[in-house]
Protein backbone atom coordinates (compact mmCIF):
# COMPACT_ATOMS: atom_id res chain seq x y z
CA UNK A 1 0.00 0.00 0.00
CA UNK A 2 1.65 3.13 -0.84
CA UNK A 3 1.08 6.87 0.99
CA UNK A 4 0.91 9.98 -0.42
CA UNK A 5 3.30 12.28 1.20
CA UNK A 6 4.37 15.95 0.80
CA UNK A 7 0.61 17.36 0.37
CA UNK A 8 1.76 20.67 2.01
CA UNK A 9 5.91 21.59 2.81
CA UNK A 10 7.75 24.32 4.39
CA UNK A 11 10.46 24.73 6.09
CA UNK A 12 11.87 27.10 8.86
CA UNK A 13 14.93 27.47 11.16
CA UNK A 14 14.35 27.87 14.81
CA UNK A 15 16.43 30.12 16.38
CA UNK A 16 17.64 30.16 19.66
CA UNK A 17 20.01 32.24 21.24
CA UNK A 18 22.27 29.68 23.05
CA UNK A 19 24.36 30.31 25.78
CA UNK A 20 28.21 30.70 25.36
CA UNK A 21 29.74 27.50 25.46
CA UNK A 22 31.46 26.40 28.46
CA UNK A 23 34.72 24.41 28.91
CA UNK A 24 33.12 21.56 29.96
CA UNK A 25 30.56 21.27 27.03
CA UNK A 26 31.00 18.74 24.59
CA UNK A 27 29.30 20.04 21.78
CA UNK A 28 29.17 23.43 20.36
CA UNK A 29 25.92 25.23 20.61
CA UNK A 30 23.74 25.18 17.46
CA UNK A 31 19.91 25.65 16.47
CA UNK A 32 17.93 23.52 15.96
CA UNK A 33 15.93 23.16 12.51
CA UNK A 34 12.56 21.59 12.23
CA UNK A 35 10.87 20.90 8.29
CA UNK A 36 7.34 19.72 8.51
CA UNK A 37 5.11 17.67 5.92
CA UNK A 38 1.99 16.23 5.78
CA UNK A 39 1.07 12.89 4.95
CA UNK A 40 -2.52 12.96 3.17
CA UNK A 41 -3.23 8.85 4.21
CA UNK A 42 -3.05 8.13 6.41
CA UNK A 43 -3.91 12.17 8.11
CA UNK A 44 -0.50 12.86 9.37
CA UNK A 45 2.70 14.44 9.74
CA UNK A 46 6.77 14.19 9.18
CA UNK A 47 8.96 16.33 11.74
CA UNK A 48 12.44 16.54 9.99
CA UNK A 49 14.68 17.85 12.80
CA UNK A 50 18.12 19.04 12.26
CA UNK A 51 20.57 19.59 14.56
CA UNK A 52 20.60 19.41 18.67
CA UNK A 53 17.83 17.89 20.88
CA UNK A 54 18.67 20.29 24.08
CA UNK A 55 17.34 22.18 26.84
CA UNK A 56 18.09 25.67 24.97
CA UNK A 57 15.82 24.17 21.72
CA UNK A 58 13.03 22.77 23.77
CA UNK A 59 10.34 25.12 23.62
CA UNK A 60 9.98 25.57 20.09
CA UNK A 61 9.95 21.85 19.20
CA UNK A 62 7.42 21.36 22.00
CA UNK A 63 5.45 24.12 20.29
CA UNK A 64 5.66 22.00 16.91
CA UNK A 65 4.85 19.32 18.40
CA UNK A 66 1.55 20.67 20.27
CA UNK A 67 0.11 22.11 17.30
CA UNK A 68 -1.21 18.84 15.65
CA UNK A 69 -3.30 16.50 16.65
CA UNK A 70 -3.08 13.71 13.95
CA UNK A 71 -3.09 10.27 13.99
CA UNK A 72 0.20 9.71 12.87
CA UNK A 73 3.65 11.32 13.88
CA UNK A 74 6.80 10.61 11.77
CA UNK A 75 9.68 12.27 13.99
CA UNK A 76 12.80 11.70 11.95
CA UNK A 77 15.76 12.70 14.05
CA UNK A 78 18.41 11.42 11.35
CA UNK A 79 19.73 14.89 11.41
CA UNK A 80 20.05 15.14 15.43
CA UNK A 81 23.83 14.51 16.72
CA UNK A 82 22.59 14.62 20.09
CA UNK A 83 20.16 15.18 22.51
CA UNK A 84 19.98 15.62 26.06
CA UNK A 85 17.67 14.29 29.13
CA UNK A 86 15.14 17.43 28.09
CA UNK A 87 14.73 16.55 24.71
CA UNK A 88 14.24 12.72 25.46
CA UNK A 89 11.62 13.87 27.94
CA UNK A 90 9.92 15.51 25.70
CA UNK A 91 9.74 12.73 23.06
CA UNK A 92 8.56 10.69 26.12
CA UNK A 93 5.83 12.82 26.91
CA UNK A 94 4.39 13.00 23.84
CA UNK A 95 4.49 9.56 23.42
CA UNK A 96 2.40 9.50 26.36
CA UNK A 97 0.30 11.98 24.36
CA UNK A 98 0.19 9.80 21.37
CA UNK A 99 -1.11 6.66 23.38
CA UNK A 100 -3.91 8.58 25.06
CA UNK A 101 -5.49 9.91 21.88
CA UNK A 102 -5.03 6.65 19.58
CA UNK A 103 -2.46 8.29 17.67
CA UNK A 104 1.09 6.94 16.66
CA UNK A 105 4.62 8.30 17.01
CA UNK A 106 7.69 6.50 15.04
CA UNK A 107 10.84 7.71 15.38
CA UNK A 108 13.40 7.55 12.37
CA UNK A 109 16.88 7.47 11.96
CA UNK A 110 19.13 8.01 15.14
CA UNK A 111 22.53 8.28 14.95
CA UNK A 112 24.77 6.37 16.92
CA UNK A 113 25.21 8.51 19.85
CA UNK A 114 21.49 8.66 19.91
CA UNK A 115 20.19 5.33 19.22
CA UNK A 116 23.11 4.56 22.34
CA UNK A 117 20.76 6.75 24.77
CA UNK A 118 17.56 5.46 23.88
CA UNK A 119 18.88 2.03 24.64
CA UNK A 120 20.78 3.16 27.88
CA UNK A 121 17.46 4.86 28.95
CA UNK A 122 15.25 1.96 27.73
CA UNK A 123 13.23 4.18 25.84
CA UNK A 124 13.90 2.25 22.71
CA UNK A 125 11.50 -0.53 24.32
CA UNK A 126 8.78 1.85 24.60
CA UNK A 127 8.96 3.75 21.15
CA UNK A 128 9.30 2.28 17.53
CA UNK A 129 12.28 3.51 15.34
CA UNK A 130 12.75 2.41 12.46
CA UNK A 131 15.97 3.25 10.57
CA UNK A 132 14.59 5.18 7.21
CA UNK A 133 11.90 7.33 6.34
CA UNK A 134 10.41 4.78 4.23
CA UNK A 135 10.65 1.97 6.41
CA UNK A 136 7.86 4.39 8.82
CA UNK A 137 5.79 5.23 5.34
CA UNK A 138 5.29 1.39 4.92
Amino acid sequence: MSRSTLAIRFSYAIHTNPSPRRSNDHMPSEPLQIELSTIAEPPGRILRLHGPLVLGNLRPFRAELRKDDTLLTILDISGVPFMDSTGIGEIVNFYSRCQANSARLILVGPSPRVSALLHMTRIDTLLTIVPTLEAALQ
